[in-house]
């Protein structure tokens, strides 16, 4: 399973997925963490099946957030201009039938980092990933 990671790793604020990607890096068989910059244009369009790890703003805890939700995700009160750029081709590219299913691990900004909670929820869609569901 691939994880794609969105942050920044200059901004305490918004480099939570990064610290999570490098601690997990070699300890959860088969999830590959593919890191996103700035400005890069998006390596999953096309793909049916998609999971993103990033630090949103206005959460209180680790939220998942699965496809019916992404409209309502509040992604324009995002942490910087890239965050808001991602939640709008996000919408967009579901809107043109561009995506697929897509699972968003959302790291509160204001909290420390809950490393087992993640590593469960990481856990959890491997295994479902390796089922095929």
């Amino acid at each position: 399973m691939k994880v794609y990671i969105f942050g920044n790793e200059d901004l305490d604020f918004d480099n939570k997925a990064i610290l999570v990607a490098k601690k997990f890096k070699k300890t959860i068989e088969n999830c590959d963490f593919i890191y996103v910059k700035p400005n890069q244009d998006l390596p999953f369009v096309d793909r049916e099946e998609i999971v993103i790890m990033d630090t949103i703003e206005g959460i209180e805890e680790i939220t998942l957030i699965t496809d019916g939700e992404i409209s309502n995700t509040g992604f324009e009160k995002r942490t910087t201009v890239h965050d808001f750029d991602l939640g709008f081709q996000l919408k967009y590219l579901k809107k043109i039938g561009k995506l697929g299913k897509v699972t968003i691990i959302g790291l509160p900004v204001a909290k420390d980092v809950d490393y087992l909670r993640i590593q469960s929820i990481l856990r959890k869609l491997v295994a479902q990933d390796m089922q095929g569901s």
